[in-house]
C-alpha cells in the first residue's frame, strides 16, 4: 500500500494556501499547516494552485494517430467522407486500438486528465477489436485512470446490419454505455435506431450517450424523439446527448423550449466547443440546471489534426465559444471540464474536500482564469493519490510504448 503523501502550501483552487494529507488514495485532511508524523512522503508545493482532476467526458480514444508518423489529412469535410476514409486507413496505418488509445490515456495524465469517456467505434468490419483494445488499456491504466466505454455505432446501425448484435456482444463484455448516431442524418430511420439503441439500454441496464450532430429542425426532431423515449421509458438522469448543434440553431423560442425539457428530463450535453458549428450555450444550461460537461473529441486523428488531449485547452475553448470573459464565467468554462464531467460520468467522491478521491492537478499560475489562459505544464498531477506526472512529463510507471 502507499505511504501517505503530505503535500504542503498549496492554493485549492486559488484559496489560501493549506497542507493537504493524503491517505489510502483519498484526502484525509486539509489544515493550514499539517506536520507529518510516522512514515509519511512529503512535497514541497511552493504555492501552486490546485484544481480538481480534470475529466475528458467525450473522447475517443480508438482513433488517435498520437506516436505514429504525421499522416497528412485529406479527406472530404463531410462526416460521412469522415467516417470512410477513417474506417479505410484503419487498416492501411495499422491502427491498433490498445496501442493508440494507451498513448493517449499517457498522454492525458500528463496533463492532468483523470477521468475519461471514450466512446469506441463497433461495426461489421471491425467487430469488436476496438472496444477489446481500449478495454485492455482501461484494464492497465484503472489504478489512475477512470475510463468509462460508450459501444459507438460510428458507421450506423440501421445501415449496417450486424451492428446491433455487436453492440450487444460489447455490452456484455463491459461496454458501460449503449451509444447512437444521427439517427435521421446517418441511418434515415430515427424511430429505427432509437428503438434499438433504447431496447440496448433496458435489456442490459445502461445508459446512453448518442452523438447528435444533425443541425436545425432536423436535429430537434431527433432530440424530441430522444426526449420522448427518455420520458416514456423513466431513463430520467440517464442520457446524454453529445455535441446537440441543433441547440444553438437561431431560433431561441424553439430552443428553449428544448432547454426547458432536457432540464425536467434530468438529460445531460456534451459539448466540445467546435469552431464551426453552432453550439448550446453554456449559460442557458446552467441557468436551467442542465449538466453540460466537456471533451476533447478525437485527437490527431483521420478527422482532424488538432488535439493534444489537454482539458485546460478544452475549457479555453469552451470560454472562447461561449465568449467568457469575466474570471466567474471562465470559472463555468473549467466546470464544464471538471465537475460538470464529473456529474456526467457519476464519478464518485470527486472534488477538492475531506473524503474525496486524491485526484489533484497543481499549476504555477495566481488564479483559476490563469490556468485557463495560460495553460502552463503541470507541476504535479495525483490520481488516485498517486503521483502520476511531474514538470508537464508522465511518471515512467505510467507511460506508454
Amino acid at each position: 500500500m502507499t505511504k501517505p503523501l503530505l503535500l504542503k502550501n498549496l492554493r485549492l483552487m486559488g484559496a489560501d494556501a493549506a497542507d493537504v494529507l493524503i491517505e489510502g488514495g483519498r484526502i484525509a485532511q486539509i489544515a493550514p499547516k499539517i506536520t507529518p508524523t510516522g512514515e509519511v512522503s512529503v512535497e514541497d508545493c511552493g504555492g501552486a494552485l490546485a484544481l480538481p482532476g480534470l475529466v475528458d467526458a467525450h473522447a475517443h480514444l480508438d482513433k488517435t494517430l498520437w506516436g505514429m508518423p504525421w499522416h497528412p489529412h485529406q479527406q472530404g469535410k463531410s462526416l460521412q467522407q469522415m467516417i470512410d476514409t477513417e474506417r479505410k486507413l484503419r487498416h492501411e496505418l495499422d491502427m491498433d486500438a490498445e496501442r493508440q488509445s494507451a498513448r493517449q490515456v499517457a498522454l492525458a495524465l500528463s496533463k492532468g486528465t483523470t477521468a475519461i469517456r471514450s466512446h469506441v467505434d463497433i461495426d461489421t468490419e471491425h467487430g469488436l477489436s476496438l472496444h477489446r483494445g481500449v478495454a485492455a488499456t482501461r484494464a492497465r491504466y484503472a489504478d489512475v485512470m477512470q475510463i468509462e466505454t460508450v459501444a459507438f455505432p460510428q458507421s450506423g446501425l440501421m445501415i449496417r446490419p450486424g451492428t446491433l448484435e455487436l453492440m450487444d456482444e460489447a455490452l456484455r463484455e463491459g461496454a458501460d454505455i449503449v451509444g447512437g448516431l444521427d439517427p435521421c442524418g446517418i441511418d434515415r430511420d430515427p424511430k429505427g435506431q432509437l428503438d434499438a439503441v433504447f431496447g440496448l439500454a433496458e435489456r442490459h441496464g445502461k445508459p446512453i450517450d448518442i452523438h447528435l450532430h444533425e443541425p436545425g429542425e432536423m436535429g430537434a426532431f431527433s432530440l424530441e424523439m430522444i426526449l420522448d423515449r427518455t420520458e416514456a421509458l423513466a431513463m430520467q438522469g440517464r442520457v446524454t446527448v453529445s455535441h446537440a448543434f441543433c441547440l444553438g440553431m437561431g431560433d431561441q423560442a424553439r430552443v428553449a423550449g428544448l432547454l426547458d425539457r432536457i432540464a425536467a428530463l434530468e438529460v445531460s450535453l456534451a459539448t466540445t466547443a467546435p469552431a464551426a458549428r453552432p453550439v448550446p450555450s453554456v449559460a442557458a444550461c446552467r441557468e436551467r440546471g442542465i449538466a453540460i460537461c466537456a471533451g476533447n473529441d478525437g485527437i490527431r486523428d483521420t478527422w482532424t489534426p488538432y488535439g493534444n488531449a489537454c482539458m485546460l485547452e478544452r475549457a479555453m475553448l469552451v470560454g472562447l465559444r461561449n465568449n467568457f470573459r469575466a474570471d466567474v464565467e471562465v470559472g463555468w468554462a473549467l466546470d464544464t471540464c471538471t465537475t460538470e464531467g464529473a456529474k456526467v460520468m457519476g464519478l464518485e467522491g470527486y472534488g477538492l474536500a475531506e473524503g474525496c478521491r486524491a485526484d489533484l492537478v497543481l499549476v504555477d499560475v495566481e488564479a483559476v482564469s490563469e490556468a485557463i489562459t495560460l495553460r502552463p505544464p503541470r507541476r504535479l498531477v495525483l490520481s488516485g493519490g498517486q503521483i502520476v506526472a511531474r514538470n508537464g512529463e508522465t511518471e515512467a510507471t505510467w507511460q506508454s510504448a
